[in-house]
């Protein structure tokens, strides 16, 4: 009897708490946001292509008081707003260790493991897969700058090509064991001049091959990408393919950053993408990518994009608002997929760096006041590009530290509240579904019922997609109807 009992109770408290959330679901596809821009589909090679973001700044950012909103103005997880609007790959950077003798972070997102490590665990939450990125170095590594860990800076070339197999095995087991699905490892980050301290070219390879190994060792089936910048110096960067394949590296995705007011047209980008992929049948992607919504800065801290800074130029090609936004993202991510089958996706790049705390309407000393706060924050919680204390490490952190400088160029107000133009990733992608497959397994059975089921009463998550395959009235909304319509088209009942 009590087990009777017991079984009845948690039957009636499961049928409330879908009732319960049914009348909370928000419609899938139809929010008047959404409808503010215009995106036209693109018919992509494989319906896995990667519309991915980096947001490696999020938890620095959280822990400086930022919080994010849907369109409703709930707020509501950073990775939830990003999957419910068509993101399905997050990248994170990685630094050794990213923090001076005291403890004090460097900034940037203090980005160590463990950051990493929380990053890919909520994205998994939200079905999202997780690009580690690798800088084999303290703090940032790009085309002016490759330093070599503090940890590694007396070794010689045989040790330190042990230390990135041990590091890199180490770290990717720290990763998976939070819970993150890692998909991709880009080993260095915009490895122009070097990686890991190491700059001599016939060496970096070396170096290459020893995380590639250390990534294969660990799960064959992860995805090894490789990492340059400057896609406009267009032998160059070929040159950069023919030297990976004179050195035998291992490597499975070949990938560029992509900013338009540095790099060059999209029919070049296309190009130097595609000798990469016919000439050595690499897949291919943009690792970086973004464009400013407005030339306002809201946080104190200078912008990449200004109204007097990289805001001109022949490939600047979109307007200055949310729907030229969308319309970079759509046409970044075009180009990539003209290359053909081996096009794999893009990344927009911090695509959730807000201030810490809006400048925008201030003036005089109260303007003053808020850029003081905000500069504590960035120092005590490193949510600025960098903090005073890496200045040891890189001078130019010391020297210029400050907070974000692509405020401008994220998808959500200086408040967090998510603008319209994040509804590009998925209204870029044109849907492929069977009606009433929810679990998106290419068939309709009683578990796309079940999985309805799960999603409302929140154990399961839905993509904007698995929405609305499940969306059995048409209503815009799933709710425990749609899952009752799955059971009755299964027993052979026509709905109307």
């Amino acid at each position: 009897m009590r087990t009777g009992g017991f079984h009845r109770r948690r039957t009636a408290i499961l049928m409330a708490l879908i009732l319960l959330v049914t009348t909370a679901i928000l419609p899938a596809s139809a929010d008047s946001a959404e409808k503010e821009i215009e995106i036209e589909p693109i018919a992509f090679h494989h319906d896995g292509f990667i519309r991915g973001m980096d947001v490696s700044s999020v938890v620095s950012l959280e822990n400086s008081g930022v919080k994010f909103y849907d369109e409703s103005g709930n707020e509501t997880d950073l990775f939830r707003i990003l999957a419910d609007h068509g993101v399905n790959y997050i990248r994170v950077r990685v630094w050794n260790d990213p923090y001076d003798s005291a403890g004090n972070g460097y900034g940037g997102g203090n980005n160590d493991v463990a950051t990493a490590a929380q990053i890919g665990s909520r994205a998994a939450k939200y079905g999202m897969k997780l690009l580690v990125d690798f800088h084999y170095s303290d703090f940032w590594a790009d085309p002016a700058k490759q330093q070599s860990p503090k940890a590694w800076k007396d070794l010689g070339l045989d040790a330190r090509l042990q230390a990135v197999k041990t590091y890199t095995a180490a770290s990717l087991e720290t990763i998976r064991q939070a819970g993150a699905m890692i998909g991709m490892v880009q080993i260095g980050n915009e490895t122009n001049s070097g990686i890991a301290g190491v700059s001599d070219f016939d060496d970096i390879p070396k170096v290459f091959t020893a995380a590639s190994e250390a990534i294969r060792a660990f799960d064959g089936d992860i995805l090894i990408a490789v990492h340059f910048t400057d896609p406009q110096n267009t032998a160059t960067i070929k040159w950069r393919a023919d030297w990976l394949d004179q050195n035998n590296v291992d490597y499975d995705v070949f990938s560029t950053s992509y900013y338009p007011y540095w790099h060059g047209s999209l029919e070049n980008l296309t190009d130097v993408l595609s000798y990469a992929a016919d000439t050595y049948g690499k897949y291919v992607m943009v690792a970086e990518t973004s464009y400013a919504y407005t030339l306002a800065d809201s946080d104190g801290h200078p912008n990449t994009v200004s109204d007097r800074n990289n805001n001109t130029g022949n490939d600047l090609l979109w307007e200055f608002s949310e729907q030229g936004q969308a319309d970079e993202v759509r046409a970044v991510m075009n180009a990539v997929n003209n290359v053909g089958e081996k096009g794999l996706g893009v990344f927009y790049w911090e695509g959730a760096w807000i201030t810490v705390g809006d400048t925008t309407s201030l003036t005089g000393d109260a303007y003053t006041q808020r850029v003081n706060e905000n500069r504590a924050l960035w120092e005590q919680y490193g949510s600025g590009w960098a903090a005073s204390f890496g200045g040891g490490y890189d001078p130019d952190a010391g020297s210029y530290s400050g907070g974000s400088a692509v405020d401008n160029q994220a998808f959500f107000d200086p408040s967090g509240k998510v603008l319209s133009s994040l509804w590009v990733f998925d209204k870029v992608h044109e849907d492929d579904y069977i009606l009433g497959d929810a679990d998106l397994d290419g068939t309709v059975s009683i578990m796309d019922a079940t999985a309805v089921q799960r999603y409302l009463v929140g154990i399961k998550y839905f993509s904007p997609t698995a929405k609305r395959a499940a969306d059995m009235s048409h209503d815009s909304k799933v709710d425990i109807i749609d899952a009752t319509r799955i059971q009755r088209f299964l027993a052979g009942f026509k709905d109307e």
